[in-house]
This record gives structure tokens, sequence and C-alpha cells, in this order.
């Protein structure tokens, strides 16, 4: 059996260029592209040796490495709108910025979800279920029941029911009242009579509902000159009297 040793690898070939740069102390807007790819392409040559798999992510920064430095060597320049020479390196750098940037900010990231990880709980569905059926265990809450505990109990439920038993009760009683029907009926009560007092009428419809609908249909029966009103004897007391006019105004 072949022995085999694998090494612990960077993150990522971002991680491996920054690694080259802080070790040489190079400036990272304008890194020396040639030392840089030769570094990461021995770095990759000894991964292949130990029989250590190449990530995808390393070869095309390898290939990336080698195009940059092709350009260099054999300069054919590009220019952009305004007339000013691209270099070949400007993409590349900005997008490695762009890592150390990020790369910055993860060590306070795992500091933070540290600190954070202690203070909340994390759920566990089959403890709460266990805890929730340990809570309402019956066959526990009557091992301590006694007769004092059911006394209260019950007086509670007796007292609770005689607040009930004497609570208000609000019932709503549909009348047959109408406006348009007592006033058909004060007119059909005065054609038999030439005038009528207040009180007769309220005898006829002796409850308060009635007498209310009553003179408000009297009231709308003065207002559209269908009859009229007398002063007569007594106090709050008066005389009805029809006079003639058209059916149709009855019904407004």
């Amino acid at each position: 059996m072949s022995f085999e040793i694998k090494l612990p690898l960077f993150e990522g070939p971002f991680d491996l260029l920054l690694f080259f740069i802080e070790r040489d102390e190079l400036n990272i807007h304008d890194i020396p592209i040639s030392k840089i790819t030769n570094d990461f392409l021995d770095y990759l040559h000894r991964l292949e040796e130990m029989n250590v798999d190449v990530a995808s992510e390393f070869i095309l920064v390898a290939a990336t490495l080698m195009r940059i430095k092709s350009k260099m060597l054999l300069p054919r320049p590009t220019f952009d709108e305004e007339g000013n020479e691209i270099d070949p390196r400007e993409e590349f750098i900005k997008h490695l910025l762009e890592y150390k940037r990020y790369k910055s900010v993860v060590g306070q990231l795992v500091e933070m979800e540290s600190c954070e990880l202690p203070k909340e709980k994390r759920g566990n569905i089959i403890k709460e279920i266990k805890s929730l059926a340990a809570a309402s265990n019956v066959e526990a809450e009557l091992q301590h029941i006694d007769l004092y505990k059911l006394l209260k109990v019950f007086e509670k439920v007796i007292n609770r029911y005689e607040i009930e038993k004497t609570k208000p009760k609000h019932k709503v009683i549909p009348y047959s009242y109408t406006i348009s029907g007592q006033k058909d009926f004060i007119l059909n009560t005065l054609s038999n009579f030439e005038k009528k007092s207040f009180v007769d009428i309220i005898t006829l419809e002796p409850t308060k509902i009635g007498v209310i609908f009553n003179f408000l249909a009297i009231l709308e029966l003065l207002q559209l000159q269908l009859i009229t009103l007398h002063l007569g004897e007594g106090f709050n007391n008066f005389w009805v009297e029809k006079l003639a006019g058209d059916k149709e105004m009855i019904n407004k």
C-alpha cells in the first residue's frame, strides 16, 4: 500500500496569491506578474507531485496569470475610450482587491458568530415534545389534588355560574308598526268620525311603541295637509280631523 501525505490547501487561488504578496511584501496595485505567475505554477506542480487533486479554480487563475504575462511580454497595447493605455493586470488586480476586502471581514464575522451562538438555544423538537408531555401529565397533577383543592374549584365554578345567570340579557323584539301603515290606520279611523281626540287614538294602540308610531304618523299627515288639529279640553289633548286629499299623498 502506498502512503500518501496531504497538506492543508489554501481556501482558494486568491488566498494563495495574497499569501505570496504578503510574504514578499509586494505592492498589490503593481504586482510583478512574472514572479507571481512562477510562484503560483510552482505551487500547483508541487500539489500534482503529492497526488493532490487541483481544483479547477486554481487552474483557471493559473491560465489567467499566464495570459496576462504573455500580454506584458509581447505588448499589444489596448486603449480605452479616452485614449489611455489599459494595463492587462488592471481587471485581475480589481478582483484580487475585492477578495482581500471580503477576506478581511471574515474574521470579524466568525467572532460575531461565536459570540451570538451561545445566546440563543437551538431548537430540539423531540426535547420540546417531551417537555410539553411532562407539563401536561394528568396523572402527575392528580397526585397533588386533595379535598380542599376540589372544594375551592367547585366554589369558583358555582360563583361563575351565579354571575353568568344574573347577567343582563338583551332581547330584540321586532314590531309590526310602520309609519305608512299607521297613517292608513289613522285615516281609516277618522273616516267613520268627523273628528277624534288624540287620547282616543292612543287607546286603540296602548303600547309605548304604538303611541310613538301613531304620533309620528299624525305629524306626517299634518305635513301632507291630510288632517288638521283642534285644541281640545284637557292637558296635552287635541282633536284630529280628516281633510279631503289625494290617496297618492297618503303613501308619500
